[in-house]
């Protein structure tokens, strides 16, 4: 299956892209724009990791039918010094909160993404060490 994506320069240090699903969203070197709100590639790398993983673990939590209040993906990332500048350390943190956490179920929804499912996960791997981490916030009812 192949994806095409177009970004199109905007001028200055401002791109603008269009997703597979036709929404657009711009990119730009990390420099102040209130008016389009865009991201630096590679913040949009560690959001497409989060994300990707969040995702498949969400549907896993709605199959397993398991009760959760609050579901965040936390990503930690360090950069070479030298160009070019690519991430060497990448730490995912899962965060669930919930008076009723299944603790064993959860992080098997979370090995699931991270071992077999996260296609984005396994690009990772292919240039960064990875650590996962998750962790859990016991509310009391």
């Amino acid at each position: 299956m192949q994806n095409h994506i177009t970004t199109e320069w905007k001028g200055g240090m401002l791109f603008e892209t269009n997703s597979l699903t036709g929404t657009t969203f711009h990119i730009n070197d990390g420099s102040k724009d209130e008016k389009h709100s865009p991201v630096t590639p590679k913040a949009l790398m560690l959001s497409s990791l989060a994300g990707c993983s969040g995702l498949d673990v969400a549907s896993l939590i709605d199959k397993m039918k398991l009760k959760v209040d609050d579901f965040r993906v936390e990503t930690f990332a360090n950069l070479t010094d030298e160009h070019p500048k690519t991430y060497s350390h990448v730490r995912v943190e899962y965060h669930f909160e919930g008076s009723e956490l299944n603790e064993e179920k959860l992080q098997r929804c979370v090995d699931l993404s991270v071992e077999k499912y996260c296609g984005v996960m396994e690009m990772f791997r292919q240039f960064a060490e990875l650590k996962i981490e998750t962790i859990f916030h016991h509310k009391t009812a």
